[in-house]
């Protein structure tokens, strides 16, 4: 990774997650953009309206709160059962 991009992201300055928090900091996120992208295709109904953004939302927060302790809880079986699936050197 080049110095300038490093910059640009503040990855030199970014406080770092203890590696015991992965599944966490990985549920998050996978629960967040899943449901974003989700509760996109689901709002392009109200795009005309003009009411896109403000369903968007509204639907997205709530999927959002509604995955995301199912995707934290689900993350280490979900690991488990794929090092069983698959092959590790």
């Amino acid at each position: 990774m080049s110095v300038r991009f490093k910059e640009c992201i503040g990855a030199t300055h970014m406080p770092k997650i203890p590696s015991r928090y992965s599944y966490f900091a990985y549920g998050v996120i996978q629960a967040g953009l899943t449901c974003s992208i989700a509760a996109a295709i689901a709002s392009i109904p109200f795009a005309d309206e003009g009411l896109f953004l403000q369903h968007w939302l509204r639907s997205w927060s709530v999927s959002w709160l509604t995955m995301l302790p199912v995707v934290v809880s689900a993350t280490p079986l979900i690991r488990r059962l794929v090092d069983r699936m698959t092959n590790h050197p």
